[in-house]
C-alpha cells in the first residue's frame, strides 16, 4: 500500500485530474491507482487522530499567482502562469505590471496591489504558488439568512466569514487575501521543482494587510473523521470497485490512454453529463453523443472530400469502442469509484471553518467547498470534486460568478 506524504515532488503544478478520470488516463494501472488513493484517503479519515490530514482543500480561487525570488538576479517578482514559459513572464516592479498590455485590467490590479503586499512577506528564496481570493475593493458586506457576513467571491464560490468574529474582522483590515499551496525550489526557474501541500504561511511574515492562509486540510473539530459504520460502506463501494476491474479489458483502455483524441472525447462526454442531467455515462448516450459531436463537424465542412474524411474519423473511434459490454463495464466502475469519492468528500466537508455559497438572482445557496487533493509522494496528485455540485455549479447559468 503507498502511504500518504505531506508533499508531492513533481515538475510544475499545473494541471492535475479528476480521481476517476486515471482509468482514462494510465489504463488499468490508473484503475487501481484510483481506488488505492481513495483507500489512503479513507484509512486517514477512518483513524482516531483529529489532527491535520495529508490531504489539501482546493479553494476557488482567481487568477492563481507565483511569488518568489528570482534565482538568477535575486530580485523579488510575482507572476501568473506564464512563469513557466519557455521565455518565463514575472513582474520585478511595479512599473513591470503597468507595462504588460496583454495582463486584463481585472488581473492588472490584482497584481499592483500584490507586489507590494507580498514583498513585506520577507520572501528570501524559493518561489510559492498560491491563489488570491480577495483586494480590498472586492470584499463586500453581505446579510444571509440573517447573519452578517464580510464575504468574497473570485470565481464560483462566494466564501462567507461573520462579519465581527476574529477572522472576519481579521478578513476586514487586510488588503489582500491569498492561499498558498505549492513551494518550488531549484537554481533556476526552468528546473524548479514543486513541493505541494507542505506549510508556506509560517515561513513568512506576519503583515496585518496580508490575509493568508495553507490549502492544508485541517480538522480542527475532529468532527471529519468516519464511523466504523461510514467507513464500511465506503469500503464496500471500493471492493465493488476491484471487483469491476476484473472484467476491464485492458487492450481497450491501453488504447484509450495512449490517443489523446480518445480521452479528450471521453471526458468531453462525462463534461456534458455534468452540464446536464448529471449522473455517470452509459453506451447508448455515449455513442449518441459521439454521432453528434461528429456529425457538428462533418456540417461544418464545405466539400464533399473534407466531410468524408471527418466521417472515417467518427467511424474510426465508433469502431473502438464497438463492443457495448467492455465499454459499460469501464463507466460501471467509475460509477463505484464516484460513489466512494462522494462519501469522502462529504466527511470532509463536515470540518469547514468558512461559509461558502453559490450566488443566485434571488439570493445565495448553500455550497460545499470546490473540493480537495489527494497528495501521493509516489503516484502524484489527484482532485476529488463532487463534479455534480461544483462542476454543474461553475457551468450553470443559474449561479453569478465572481467575474460577472
Amino acid at each position: 500500500m503507498l502511504s500518504f506524504n505531506q508533499h508531492l515532488i513533481e515538475s510544475k503544478n499545473t494541471h492535475m485530474e479528476h480521481v476517476e478520470d486515471l482509468i482514462f488516463n494510465e489504463g488499468l494501472p490508473g484503475a487501481r491507482k484510483a481506488i488505492q488513493f481513495l483507500n489512503d484517503v479513507l484509512d486517514m479519515l477512518s483513524s482516531n487522530v483529529s489532527s491535520s490530514k495529508n490531504i489539501t482543500v482546493k479553494w476557488d480561487g482567481a487568477p492563481a499567482i507565483f511569488a518568489g525570488v528570482d534565482p538568477s538576479d535575486g530580485k523579488f517578482f510575482i507572476a501568473k502562469k506564464g512563469l513557466f514559459n519557455k521565455n518565463p513572464v514575472t513582474y520585478k516592479s511595479l512599473d513591470d505590471i503597468k507595462r504588460d498590455a496583454k495582463l486584463p485590467k481585472s488581473v492588472k490590479e490584482k497584481f499592483l496591489t500584490a507586489f507590494p503586499e507580498f514583498q513585506k512577506l520577507g520572501i528570501k528564496r524559493g518561489v510559492y504558488q498560491g491563489d488570491l481570493m480577495f483586494t480590498k475593493f472586492s470584499l463586500k458586506n453581505e446579510t444571509i439568512d440573517g447573519v452578517k457576513y464580510i464575504t468574497f467571491q473570485p470565481n464560483t464560490i462566494v466564501y462567507a466569514v461573520p462579519l465581527y468574529s476574529t477572522l472576519g474582522q481579521r478578513i476586514t483590515k487586510s488588503n489582500i487575501g491569498v492561499v498558498w499551496h505549492t513551494t518550488y525550489s531549484g537554481k533556476d526557474l526552468s528546473s524548479m521543482k514543486a513541493s505541494f501541500g507542505k506549510a508556506i504561511v509560517k515561513k513568512f511574515k506576519n503583515i496585518p494587510s496580508v490575509w493568508q492562509d495553507d490549502a492544508t486540510y485541517k480538522d480542527v473539530s475532529g468532527t471529519a473523521n468516519f464511523t466504523a459504520g461510514d467507513s464500511q460502506l465506503v469500503r464496500t463501494a471500493l471492493i465493488n470497485a476491484e471487483k469491476k476491474i476484473s472484467n476491464l479489458d485492458g487492450s481497450l483502455l491501453k488504447k484509450i490512454a495512449d490517443n489523446q483524441q480518445l480521452k479528450a472525447l471521453l471526458k468531453q462526454y462525462n463534461n456534458s453529463l455534468i452540464r446536464g442531467a448529471g449522473g455517470i455515462g452509459d453506451t447508448k448516450s455515449f455513442y449518441k453523443y459521439v454521432n453528434d459531436w461528429y456529425q457538428k463537424e462533418i456540417d461544418k465542412k464545405k466539400t464533399e472530400e473534407s466531410k468524408e474524411t471527418w466521417k472515417k474519423k467518427r467511424d474510426e473511434v465508433l469502431k473502438v469502442f464497438s463492443d457495448p459490454i467492455k465499454l459499460q463495464s469501464i463507466f460501471n466502475l467509475m460509477a463505484e469509484l464516484v460513489s466512494a469519492k462522494i462519501q469522502i468528500i462529504n466527511q470532509l466537508n463536515k470540518a469547514s471553518s468558512m461559509g461558502t455559497f453559490l450566488k443566485t438572482a434571488n439570493g445565495f445557496k448553500a455550497t460545499n467547498q470546490e473540493g480537495f487533493v489527494a497528495i501521493d509522494k509516489v503516484s502524484g496528485a489527484v482532485k476529488l470534486v463532487d463534479r455534480l455540485e461544483f462542476s454543474k455549479a461553475n457551468f450553470s447559468p443559474e449561479f453569478i460568478k465572481g467575474w460577472e
